[in-house]
């Protein structure tokens, strides 16, 4: 499947919706806590199906990340929309370092 090319983060959540991605997660230490079931899941275990990074054009704080997440073993699929770089929360900085690692 050919990703879109959304130029806002409000079309790449769209996006991802149309697509089954409607579960909002939240980030707790190496667990990710599903926004609909309330239940925690490790986050060595999700897929990455889908970035959008959109770059700040004239202030480095206005990046961002839109990722597109599955876990396999309920077919959870969610959205992650998140700061990116110097602005990134702590705890979603350090998934994306653990992304980067794995």
């Amino acid at each position: 499947m050919t990703n879109p090319t959304p130029l806002t983060v409000t079309e790449a959540v769209a996006f991802l919706h149309e697509q089954g991605y409607t579960d909002d997660i939240d980030l707790q230490g190496t667990n990710f806590v599903s926004g609909r079931t309330n239940l925690s899941y490790a986050l060595i275990n999700v897929i990455v199906d889908h970035t959008f990074r959109f770059e700040g054009d004239s202030d480095p704080g206005d990046e961002a990340i839109v990722l597109g997440l599955r876990y396999p073993e309920t077919d959870i699929r969610a959205t992650l929309v998140s700061a990116y770089g110097r602005d990134a929360d702590p705890a979603t900085a350090e998934f994306f370092r653990r992304l980067r690692n794995s």
